[in-house]
């Protein structure tokens, strides 16, 4: 949820700051509206409040007269206006922030001033680390080595539950596991978090909390059940952030760090026919996620340190990879900034996105009311809440496997993920 306060108080800055997304005509209509609206509202307000205090007078003068035993009937139609203007304002009023509260549901976070103009075609390196391997030999895609070696079953997840749901197999599924663990273990033990197993499925409340409702639900890309109220997650930083909705916490406690292993769940409804080989684009796919509850004062540097503890796990797996910031109107609904983490895929020949790290500052903590109290006795303030994926796992598999691959057909398992795995190579069965 936006501020409505700093609306209030400068709207052509705020149309300014949206406007860098990219809809400057769509960001002037609804703030204006907004103004309107809100201008209305503590109109109404106003007026709602004067009537009241004029009703509770009226009523005592009242039953003044009554016990003096004189006439009251000019006042008691005097307080039966005041009750039907009353209820004509409290009308109007449940419209006008029904309609306001509609229109900032639909607004996007204003991107931070350090956010380059433009698109996708504006995103820039800010890093890299390592460098493309040189194979020696033609690459072959990661679904053609998957295959060869058993760990992918394309078809069978299509037979399943269709295109977008992939079935692993044999060293495919427990390498799935292995990453996960190891994910997990490196950001519990190293980094700080604490892991959670949380619900896969959520309210309309919690989806609204994070702001993929309404947009991402009337972008088509969720996965509803409309008779139950819920909807698959898309990401477990929808349930992670939400275990505080509501909630007011204590400076001593923060910051909070979270980390989630979950499956994830998206139509991609406006992604048709792009990269839908493998693993590049699925349905559902697997990711460990990390979320932080910070202070305002502390939310840009734990935005460096979020997005390195997920360069580390890629410099851990000796996957190449460089962090892009994102445009304006690249950087997504709820955030604020946006780096990305891309590695390098020869067998594909493409970078490929493996992790989003975003702050987005007070946004998230204001549509789902987290709230911290700085010092004892101080007014509270909105939470900062950042996410990150460390990592998302199919692009992660697929990196794998193509830069490890070796002529024979076998792939080399990176030296921090053998523990895991319990082998130091997948090779074919004889």
């Amino acid at each position: 949820m936006l501020d409505l306060r700093q609306i209030r108080q400068d709207p052509g800055g705020f149309r300014a700051a949206l406007a860098r997304r990219g809809d400057a005509e769509g960001t002037d209509a609804a703030v204006g509206r907004i103004v309107e609206l809100d201008a209305e509202r503590r109109a109404l307000i106003g007026e709602g409040d004067e009537l009241k205090s004029r009703r509770n007078s009226a009523s005592q003068q009242v039953a003044e007269r009554k016990r003096a035993k004189e006439s009251a009937d000019d006042l008691i139609a005097e307080v039966r206006q005041i009750g039907d203007r009353i209820r004509e304002i409290d009308a109007r009023l449940r419209e006008v922030e029904g309609e306001l509260e509609c229109i900032l549901l639909r607004l996007p976070n204003p991107v931070h001033e350090s956010v380059p103009e433009g698109g996708e075609e504006a995103n820039t390196v800010v890093r890299s680390w390592g460098e493309p391997k040189e194979l020696g030999f033609q690459p072959k895609p990661h679904w053609e080595i998957a295959q060869a070696l058993g760990m992918l079953d394309l078809a069978g997840g299509a037979r399943v539950a269709g295109s977008g749901f992939p079935a692993y197999r044999g060293m495919g599924a427990r390498l799935q596991r292995a990453l996960i663990n190891f994910f997990l273990d490196l950001h519990t033990q190293r980094h700080g978090y604490t892991e959670v197993e949380p619900p896969f499925l959520v309210t309309r409340d919690s989806m609204k909390g994070t702001g993929q409702y309404p947009k991402f639900v009337e972008d088509g890309d969720a996965y509803e059940l409309p008779g139950d109220g819920l909807y698959l997650i898309p990401t477990s930083e929808v349930p992670l952030v939400n275990l505080y909705r509501d909630q007011m916490l204590e400076a001593a406690e923060l910051p909070v760090a979270l980390t989630a292993y979950s499956p994830c769940f998206r139509r991609e409804a406006g992604a048709a026919g792009k990269d839908t080989r493998g693993l590049l684009r699925l349905h559902q796919f697997d990711k460990v996620e990390m979320v932080r509850f910070e202070r305002a004062e502390e939310s840009w540097s734990a935005l460096e340190r979020i997005t390195g503890h997920a360069e580390e796990v890629l410099r851990l797996l000796g996957l190449p990879y460089r962090v892009l910031l994102l445009a304006a109107g690249d950087t997504g609904f709820g955030a604020a900034k946006t780096y990305d983490l891309e590695v390098w895929a020869p067998g594909v020949g493409k970078w490929l996105e493996v992790s989003s790290a975003s702050n987005c500052v007070d946004f998230q903590g204001r549509r789902a009311n987290i709230r911290y109290r700085p010092a004892p006795g101080e007014k509270p303030e909105f939470v900062h809440t950042l996410n990150a994926s460390g990592l998302a796992l199919p692009r992660t598999v697929v990196a794998l496997l193509e830069t490890y691959q070796q002529p024979d057909g076998s792939v080399v398992v990176p030296e921090a993920l053998r523990p895991y795995l319990g082998v130091d190579r997948i090779a074919a069965a004889a």
